[in-house]
């Protein structure tokens, strides 16, 4: 607890101009908090040098262990207000929560002055009732897994190895390489990138990782378990146990079941086949049909729109159910329908494998740029046919596109697909749509169809933890399989701490992407295994020396702690008691905001440090002695920024409100909702991440679980004679500045109008 205060007030960035900062400055020293407000002061640019020294002549000469600096946001100079490990800082935002945002209202102007008031005592109060937290220090173990020896594996292996680290490299079959041992070349992984393709160089990184004196190398071996926690798991490898910090998973992909190919004529016509097969094919040095010869025109398949209507096989003639854009094969095939009578709809055998093709997208147009370009070099005298929806080549690779343009043996054309169908020994493809506003149909000895990329994890998503929330990835349904769990802010993160996903296992990727990838899980794998030697958490909360701490005294053993951690950070004793496994846990405070006891804290962010600071807002006993108030609780990823880039574009709110930052909506516990009703606040608002399929938390489920809460609130305001409607949660993302100002007027002008005061203002 910080007993001994400075509290500095800035003059600048319009702060000055429009607050009495020397008044605010002796309010604090002379107000509630006086007894531990030692020093209180106002400086014209507190970031300036000068006031940067006045702060820390002020900390030596009166033994100040706490800060709190009014001024900018706290996303703002954050390095510059550092005063040491044993200063505590608090930072209050003048600037953009109240005068860049300030919205005067004719019937009480004057609100500035309180509002800065407000948020100065919170300020301080928040300070008071913080601690310096003390990290958990285990002894950490410094060897990288890398599961899969692809070449996403081995590249990670090699980075990790680089930076001096020991690997264990587990591949289960019985040779290194993957996937790319199997192609025959790549398109370009650098310049210039309007070649053919290139060599892959799969031996020579084969040679480079089995030479290299850091690795180590278990082909023909499974991971069976991974027990612990980061910087401390213990992997049974093939019945040997191994002492692991991190893991890299570079598990890779494998092919969608090829059923739902159907439509393309695949299973049915011989000469159509997956971009797999003719890979293989080309690695065995020739291109030919079914009957052994070379063929003179192979046609490429991009656009899979066909695929989405999926097929029926028609059993019951006009009887038939099934809806009437399926197209209809009355041909009937015993693999696909069964008994004379019956109609079986077919959509798709394995409708991941569909979703996953839409995933490769990118790839899909690639691969079949290059396997035009293998029909260039091994059937010099065909012509390759690439049909396509919409052609994806990013970035770069437009160079490879335009050079395929410039071939006169590759023909490309925007076309629909609207059907494939055997005619003798020839295979004709019908399109709509072209480029020459025209249907067509093209003619070829041969047929592509796109494979689609299933990530291991959604073919076998176990990973043989030994956590209490089971042996797999939790909710990989959300991710359609994919193992990342945040691709937007934090790219390789898996919903395990210290696991981290890299190639395609995470997304599909080519070669030149794989081989960043892997730079990256490595680098994030080696982060994790410095962070918890220091005792600090990893993304999102990078650096945060907190971690949940337990009264367990007073613990009912009700599991939802433990339940509702996002990242398995919590386990059971032999007692059912909640199992805290330190470097797992990346301080949201989901745990915290879960415990109906309220037995779980952090040092420097509590339930009862947040019931105080919410406890200072000021609550008029009338809205006609000056207005209601409002309490806004905003997540700290999404929502906080989202209110300061409105500040900083000029955007204003309603007065009313008062803003508390929270680590993640998921810590948000119900008895700040109970001080805050109970206080007379007239309404609260929360402000949080999507969630649901189109989640953003970067916590997971943090919004979710929240909203979920939100219900449990709602009846215990019933049971008060309170409206449940005084209390709502937002989806708000970051990019929504410029609407979150209309849902807090929006919020206040309906708590005002439809609902009036709290019936619990003036006690």
């Amino acid at each position: 607890m910080a007993e001994k205060l400075g509290v500095y007030i800035c003059g600048g960035c319009d702060i000055g101009d429009n607050i009495d900062v020397d008044a605010l400055a002796e309010f604090a020293a002379n107000g509630k908090h006086s007894s531990y407000v030692t020093v209180a002061k106002s400086n014209p640019v507190l970031c300036s040098p000068e006031g940067k020294a006045m702060i820390e002549a002020d900390i030596a000469e009166n033994e100040l262990d706490g800060v709190v600096c009014c001024a900018c946001t706290p996303r703002a100079k954050w390095d510059v207000f550092k005063f040491g490990d044993e200063i505590q800082v608090e930072r209050v935002s003048l600037r953009e929560q109240c005068v860049w945002s300030y919205q005067e209202d004719k019937q009480f102007p004057g609100q500035m002055e309180v509002i800065a008031k407000d948020y100065t005592n919170m300020g301080i109060s928040k300070l008071h009732n913080s601690n310096i937290p003390t990290p958990e220090l285990p002894e950490v173990y410094k060897t990288v897994l890398v599961l899969g020896g692809g070449f996403t594996g081995m590249k990670a292996a090699l980075n990790a190895a680089a930076l001096g680290y020991e690997v264990l490299l587990v591949e289960k079959d019985e040779n290194l390489g993957g996937k790319a041992a199997t192609m025959y070349k790549s398109f370009p992984l650098g310049a210039p990138f309007s070649d053919r393709e290139q060599e892959i160089g799969i031996d020579a990184l084969i040679k480079d990782v089995e030479a290299n004196s850091k690795i180590t190398v278990l082909t023909g071996s499974t991971l069976e378990s991974l027990a612990g926690a980061p910087a401390r798991y213990k992997a049974t490898v093939s019945g040997t146990e191994y002492e692991i910090g991190a893991v890299v998973m570079a598990t890779g992909w494998v092919p969608g079941k090829s059923k739902f190919l159907a439509p393309l004529g695949y299973g049915k016509i011989k000469n159509v086949v997956t971009t797999a097969e003719f890979e293989k094919m080309a690695a065995g040095g020739a291109i030919k049909t079914a009957d052994g010869k070379t063929p003179e025109s192979v046609a490429f398949i991009v656009d899979t729109s066909l695929l989405t209507k999926g097929i029926r096989y028609d059993g019951c003639g006009d009887a038939c159910e099934a809806p009437e854009d399926m197209p209809c094969d009355d041909t009937k095939d015993e693999s696909y329908a069964e008994g004379e009578e019956e109609c079986e709809v077919f959509e798709y055998e394995d409708k991941e494998s569909a979703k996953h093709l839409a995933y490769s997208s990118e790839l899909t147009s690639l691969v079949a740029l290059k396997h035009a370009n293998y029909v260039r070099e091994l059937a010099p005298e065909a012509v390759a046919y690439v049909i396509y929806d919409h052609m994806m080549v990013p970035g770069i690779n437009e160079k490879y596109y335009q050079a395929a343009q410039d071939d006169p043996g590759v023909m490309l054309t925007k076309g629909t697909v609207t059907g494939v169908k055997e005619a003798g020994s020839q295979i004709i493809i019908s399109a709509e749509n072209t480029l020459l506003g025209q249907d067509v149909e093209l003619v070829a000895d041969m047929v592509v169809v796109p494979t689609a990329i299933v990530p291991t994890t959604a073919a076998d998503p176990t990973m043989n933890f030994v956590y209490r929330q089971g042996p797999a990835f939790p909710d990989l349904e959300l991710f359609d399989g994919f193992a990342d769990s945040n691709y937007i802010c934090f790219p390789y993160e898996t919903r395990r701490t210290g696991v981290y996903a890299a190639g395609c296992v995470r997304q599909p990727m080519g070669l030149g992407l794989a081989e960043e990838d892997a730079a990256g899980a490595a680098l994030k794998a080696i982060q994790c295994i410095d962070s918890a030697n220091r005792g600090v958490s990893v993304h999102p909360r990078s650096g945060d020396l907190s971690f949940p701490e337990f009264n367990f005294n007073r613990c009912t053993q009700c599991k939802r702690c433990t339940e509702e951690c996002p990242f398995g950070a919590l386990d059971d004793d032999e007692k059912g008691t909640p199992l805290p496994n330190p470097t797992r846990c990346r301080r949201c405070g989901t745990c915290m905001g879960a415990c109906p006891e309220r037995v779980i804290s952090f040092a420097n962010y509590g339930v009862s440090q947040i019931s105080q600071a919410i406890k200072e807002v000021k609550v008029p006993d009338t809205l006609d002695e000056g207005g209601p108030r409002i309490l806004i609780l905003a997540c700290e990823n999404d929502a906080y920024p989202a209110l300061d880039m409105a500040a900083m574009r000029g955007k204003s709110w309603s007065p009313y409100v008062r803003f508390l930052p929270v680590r993640c909506l998921g810590s948000v516990n119900a008895i700040w909702v109970a001080d805050a009703m109970s206080k007379g606040v007239d309404g609260v608002m929360m402000l949080g991440c999507k969630y649901g399929d189109d989640y953003q938390c970067h916590f997971v489920k943090g919004s979710e679980l929240c909203n979920r809460r939100k219900e449990n609130i709602a009846e215990s305001l019933g049971r008060l004679g309170v409206e449940a409607e005084r209390v709502e949660q937002y989806e708000v993302s970051i990019d929504m500045y410029d609407q979150v100002p209309a849902m807090i007027d929006d919020f206040v002008d309906n708590i005002t109008t439809n609902f009036g005061p709290n019936p619990f203002k003036g006690y």
